[in-house]
């Protein structure tokens, strides 16, 4: 917090602070592998193109020159990095453990309108976000999927969706649409041919194998879309976790927590 290091449960956050009244403020979540953090540069980009949209100032040079020191408290496990900036101008950095990722996980259509204005920010506003994903537990699913009132797929409250239908072609909704340029969606577009679009959510649920990406998730297969269930992991799924695998190595000289499917 603001610089020094203490166990997480410890931490205080003084008030008042809007960080914590109203949500207002920036995160990001990277991923730590042997205790070195991937695709970090990215990582603060992107907090700095969040704090940006809501008007908010973050002092970049202060969070990367904090990063080390904990990192290096923190030794060489593989865990999760959680970076947050509050409108109350607190610097807050945690090392958590990486929750348990089951083999598959099982989805659920939820319908959202997104608010313009948060448009592909990651702010600390996440509880329409957690909301959908308790709606999804209701219906026998462990994860929401976003759609549009119009039927566009749009993505995770968390992460990002790819699917392919009978034709093998892989897809994704597009940047185009108001969702999160997710930095492992990067990975996964860069390394295997996808189609990326704006499709309708039938495509979706006619789908013949389909996976989620994120950084605590990197690639998970989806097992049943709305009650439909799926053939996992199918082979375009397999490549991609593979593709990824392979990511990792080039970029950061470490293999994943979860590996290859």
């Amino acid at each position: 917090m603001d610089g020094r290091i203490t166990p997480t449960q410890e931490a205080t956050l003084p008030l008042p602070d809007d960080g914590l009244y109203r949500g207002d403020g920036v995160f990001e979540v990277a991923r730590l592998y042997g205790g070195k953090p991937f695709a970090m540069d990215e990582h603060w980009d992107r907090l700095e193109r969040s704090a940006a949209a809501i008007d908010l100032n973050v002092d970049r040079a202060a969070l990367v020159d904090e990063l080390p020191p904990l990192l290096e408290a923190h030794g060489d496990g593989d865990a999760q990095l959680r970076v947050m900036v509050t409108r109350g101008g607190r610097r807050i950095l945690l090392v958590e453990p990486l929750a348990p990722r089951a083999e598959s996980v099982r989805v659920a259509i939820v319908e959202y309108q997104p608010t313009v204005i948060l448009n592909r920010v990651k702010s600390l506003s996440y509880a329409a976000n957690m909301q959908a994903t308790r709606i999804a537990k209701e219906r026998d699913a462990d994860e929401a999927i976003f759609v549009t009132p119009d039927g566009t797929v749009l993505e995770p409250p968390t992460s990002t969706v790819f699917w392919a239908g009978a034709d093998g072609v892989l897809k994704t909704p597009s940047l185009d649409n108001p969702i999160l340029d997710s930095i492992t969606r990067d990975r996964v577009v860069r390394e295997v041919d996808v189609e990326e679009g704006t499709y309708d959510v039938s495509d979706l649920k006619n789908a013949a194998e389909a996976f989620l990406a994120s950084t605590t998730r990197e690639v998970q297969p989806i097992s049943c879309v709305d009650g439909r269930e799926l053939d996992w992991p199918g082979l375009m799924t397999a490549a991609a976790a593979e593709a990824f695998e392979s990511c990792l190595k080039r970029e950061l000289g470490a293999p994943s927590a979860g590996g290859a499917l």
